[in-house]
């Protein structure tokens, strides 16, 4: 099976309505996404007043993210990064809401990870108030 495999299989079980939003979630931490780097940083932009860190379950999708962006002839750099890092440890570190981006470029097979409870840590979740109650 190839890496990414079961998030992606995760991923197309919620986007026809079925599978559990914990496992879709789990199979994201246990994942290994690549994420482009960009000056020396992981690659991240902004939609919605959120900070998403971009991640790829694959190069054929990074491939298709850089062709969707009219930049196929660039040579992407990217780290393989555990989906648990990235919304333990990076997403906290942004110091802004941000959450992770997986497969943008690929419509139907894309997900987000957004800033809320049960994603990302409480207290960087934006529907958690700073004394911990939802």
């Amino acid at each position: 099976m190839a890496a990414g495999a079961d998030l992606l299989a995760r991923i197309a079980e919620r986007r026809a309505g079925v599978g559990d939003p914990r496992e879709l979630v789990g199979e994201l931490r246990r994942a290994l996404v690549l994420v482009p780097l960009d000056g020396g940083g992981l690659w991240t932009a902004e939609f919605g007043g959120v900070r998403w860190v971009c991640g790829f379950t694959d190069r054929e999708a990074l491939a298709r993210f850089a062709k969707a962006r009219g930049e196929s002839g660039r040579e992407w750099e990217f780290a393989e990064v555990r989906g648990a890092r990235l919304l333990d440890e990076v997403v906290p570190a942004l110091g802004v809401p941000a959450g992770v981006a997986v497969n943008v470029a690929d419509g139907a097979g894309s997900m987000l990870f957004p800033p809320v409870a049960g994603i990302v840590p409480d207290a960087v979740a934006v529907d958690v108030d700073v004394e911990g109650r939802g």
